[in-house]
């Protein structure tokens, strides 16, 4: 099964131009898309009555694929709103409970940042977040490089297999350190994460500028590149029962019509979009 979703409900402007679409946006969303990525949780440990209403606003069978705290992942350098380590993964691990319950957390999702190269200490740091999330299932994701490198990628991958981490596959521009390859593989046969972040090589080194996120995702796939990834996801199909596929590309709008266009590629069913509400005739003025 390959399921494809976007990152994020909220920024999607074309899929909510119909009468009251803005007011529900998730409930829309989740009549078009079969799974999403959750991104506030990066930028916050959020309540559970928040995912609590996430879960009761989504269909029986929807996935949400949740975003680990950046306090988590090191992005904060050590700099966190919590008392200890332990509390902070302790809320995380609260906060998911509605959706683990409803069966619709597909997993938690674990990206490192740029500058979290290969390392034993890094190592190190990666087991103990998995050991902290025991029981619940978690994606991996890197942006460093090194821990792909030729001499490295297997090792890594076997890694991820021993302690249950759910590969995520990323296409993204291949350009410094601070980027990974596109690594076709699984560790996980129930499950395999693909995120598109987009190939604005130029964009994707503009980490210091005021608008820095609006130009990294600022990317849309050509039709070429989707059929190419077809493929790809078709064979990763036959290594995990469950594919789930993120559209990342947000800046400019594209994330939706690449999603939906991949779609129609795999020959999967693509819900109309709500249409948006015609304005009333005009009655003609005689006088």
């Amino acid at each position: 099964m390959i399921q494809i979703g976007l990152a994020g409900w909220g920024d999607h402007d074309k899929l909510y131009a119909a009468p009251g679409a803005a007011k529900n946006k998730l409930g829309v969303y989740s009549s078009l898309f079969p799974a999403v990525e959750v991104d506030s949780t990066f930028y916050a440990v959020q309540p559970e009555r928040t995912l609590s209403k996430w879960t009761s606003e989504t269909p029986a069978d929807f996935q949400f694929v949740v975003k680990a705290y950046q306090g988590m992942t090191g992005h904060t350098r050590d700099r966190i709103p919590f008392p200890s380590e332990g509390a902070m993964f302790k809320a995380f691990r609260e906060s998911l409970q509605p959706m683990i319950e409803a069966d619709k957390l597909a997993a938690a999702l674990f990206q490192y940042p740029p500058w979290f190269d290969c390392t034993r200490d890094n190592v190190r740091v990666v087991r103990e977040a998995r050991a902290r999330m025991a029981g619940i299932p978690c994606m991996l994701e890197f942006r460093h490089r090194s821990w792909f490198e030729p001499d490295m990628q297997e090792r890594t991958l076997d890694y991820m297999r021993r302690d249950d981490w759910i590969h995520s596959v990323c296409d993204e521009p291949q350009i410094g350190a601070g980027c990974v390859p596109i690594v076709e593989a699984a560790t996980d046969e129930k499950l395999t994460l693909v995120r598109f972040h987009g190939r604005h090589a130029e964009g994707w080194l503009s980490g210091n500028a005021p608008n820095w996120r609006d130009v990294r995702y600022l990317y849309r796939y050509s039709e070429a590149e989707l059929a190419e990834w077809a493929e790809r996801l078709l064979r990763l199909e036959r290594l995990s029962e469950r594919v789930i596929v993120i559209f990342n590309n947000n800046s400019g709008g594209d994330a939706a019509d690449n999603a939906r266009q991949l779609m129609a590629m795999l020959g999967q069913p693509v819900p109309p979009l709500p249409k948006p509400e015609e304005p009333d005739a005009e009655q003609l003025s005689l006088f």
